[in-house]
């Protein structure tokens, strides 16, 4: 007697043929949007918006390492604030939201492809608690509920992707393309330059280099751009990772940071003094110090002779509070001592300083220029002390698992950030967009 054998069912794939139900979709949409027009026409627009969505999401998904660091590129350009320079103030917030709004967006479909990691220690869930603790405490008399929601979105967007396994290949191509970011910026602020739509230098206490974005955010971004070109050094040696990691040593000097450039000297100089690798021979690690070492004089006799570049300003000078912490910082310190222990909720940092005040018309700025006083203000000791043994753990547990020479480096750059958060938004500015990503991809190697 002949048995039948029953035919096991295949896993769903990204490759099945999906022609018919999508064309289905889309005459479906178009059936209801022709209704709509009849029917209701301010409705018109919803099922067509949801199909473009949709088809957006599909491509997205096929393509979804590209798309990533396509999306990672452009919030390196911080075009953000060259819309707001070219089109007017309005396109800021908006073109911010769009670029957390699309990092979440691109997180859920690398758990759909890859899975979903459960990341205990992620710091996104420290400010998860945060918002809580807020909403049960009491939120700052000039922050509502929908405003704590809006930050505490755009507070653990940086973080998302970490919540999917990813592939080493994902994190190969976003740690590569963050190496880029900061020339990538300054090639788009010439050319704007050049046609006279905005300026790649700006005048602040001496000419600072802004390229597509500001002068702090491209330093900001020369960080990352120094970490990932001391990641794929030490990986495979190549020489363009070093003459790369010099231009981008130019560009951050250029942007006149002061704390960005300590940190990625700190970082640079010991990871070439300590760290040793097969692929990066001695001499090649020691050579880029001793030429640093005779260019420091040169740096000083010139810090005379240019005051118009705004870091030999500085040197030359006694300019010793440029962004106005002194000013800043007490108003935060009042805030967090009247709730020292929950603070006033995720956001209350945006409404310490109002954003029509003398003083922030003065500085242009109300970011506390702190990280560490920040969170004391939206999420009190409690809050604060949670973020910090987070980050900890996070660190601790990503890096262990990494090989040798990244784990020292990966290290290294997280001391060097806690340190930066005492000076700098590192967190919520959107600088913090490429950062985590790239640190992300790092970790993803091990995967």
């Amino acid at each position: 007697m002949r048995v039948m054998a029953t035919p096991l069912s295949t896993p769903w794939s990204a490759q099945a043929d999906l022609r018919r139900p999508v064309l289905l979709a889309i005459g479906g949409a178009f059936t209801c949007a022709t209704a709509s027009a009849v029917l209701a026409p301010a409705w018109f627009w919803v099922p067509l918006a949801i199909v473009a969505i949709t088809a957006a999401g599909i491509l997205a998904f096929r393509h979804l390492v590209a798309v990533c660091v396509a999306w990672l590129l452009i919030a390196g350009a911080t075009l953000e604030m060259t819309l707001a320079d070219i089109v007017g103030p309005g396109a800021y917030q908006s073109a911010i939201a769009a670029v957390k709004t699309a990092e979440i967006g691109l997180a859920l479909l690398c758990i759909l492809r890859y899975g979903f990691r459960a990341d205990l220690f992620n710091p996104a869930l420290a400010f998860l608690a945060m918002f809580v603790a807020g909403l049960a405490h009491g939120l700052h008399h000039d922050l509502t509920p929908t405003d704590s929601l809006r930050s505490l979105l755009g507070s653990v967007a940086p973080f998302a992707f970490a919540f999917s396994r990813l592939s080493p290949g994902w994190g190969g191509a976003m740690v590569r393309a963050t190496a880029w970011i900061p020339l990538l910026s300054v090639a788009g602020g010439t050319a704007l330059d050049l046609a006279g739509l905005r300026p790649v230098f700006v005048d602040s206490f001496g000419q600072r280099l802004a390229g597509l974005g500001h002068p702090a955010f491209l330093a900001g971004f020369c960080l990352a751009a120094i970490y990932a070109c001391l990641i794929e050094l030490y990986r495979d040696g190549r020489f363009r990772w070093l003459l790369l990691l010099a231009v981008n040593f130019l560009i951050l000097v250029l942007t006149g940071a002061r704390a960005p450039l300590a940190c990625a000297i700190a970082v640079t100089g010991l990871t070439f003094g300590f760290v040793r690798s097969s692929t990066v021979p001695r001499w090649y690690r020691i050579l880029p110090l001793l030429l640093a070492g005779c260019l420091l004089p040169l740096l000083v006799v010139l810090a005379r002779d240019l005051p118009m570049v705004r870091l030999f300003n500085v040197l030359s000078g006694e300019a010793a509070n440029l962004s106005g912490r002194e000013l800043l910082w007490p108003p935060f310190e009042q805030a967090a001592a009247a709730s020292p222990w929950f603070g006033w909720g995720v956001g209350a940092g945006n409404a310490i300083i109002p954003q029509d005040s003398e003083l922030a018309q003065m500085i242009r700025s109300w970011a506390a220029h702190n990280e560490y006083l920040r969170m004391s203000v939206e999420g009190g000791q409690l809050g604060r002390g949670l973020l910090i043994v987070l980050f900890v753990l996070w660190v601790w547990r990503n890096t262990r698992r990494l090989c040798r020479t990244d784990k020292a480096i990966m290290r290294l750059v997280f001391v060097a950030f806690a340190v930066h958060a005492y000076t700098d938004n590192v967190l919520i500015a959107t600088t913090a967009c490429v950062f985590f990503p790239f640190a992300t991809g790092v970790f993803a190697r091990s995967e």
